[in-house]
């Protein structure tokens, strides 16, 4: 059970990762890109979510750890929802529905 937590917490991390890059994306050019502090949070979160995606797959099959990492697009969801102001359309609901009954499905 341990180790579903921690993949649970590895799609979360790997989410706000993206949101931080998504931040750096407003910078105009490569000397302010490289200068963005948003660009180094969502990289070292992305690294942490790698290492703990490693870890995971120590202990828990491959092919039950990549259908459960699809986790991630609710909380993108949700994340770009409350942080980015987008919307949330029933059709965008039915496909993380469908997405993540998939990622059931396989992991039994």
């Amino acid at each position: 059970m341990l180790y579903y937590a921690i993949l649970l917490l590895m799609t979360l991390v790997g989410s706000i990762a993206s949101y931080y890059l998504k931040k750096s994306s407003n910078a105009k050019g490569l000397g302010e890109l490289i200068t963005n502090k948003f660009i180094y949070i969502g990289g070292g979160l992305y690294f942490i979510s790698a290492l703990m995606n490693i870890y995971v797959l120590k202990y828990l099959d491959y092919s039950v750890v990549l259908p459960l990492t699809s986790i991630t697009y609710v909380w993108t969801m949700l994340i770009s929802y409350k942080k980015l102001g987008e919307i949330i359309t029933k059709k965008k609901v039915v496909g993380i529905c469908a997405i993540l009954l998939g990622a059931l499905l396989v992991a039994i």
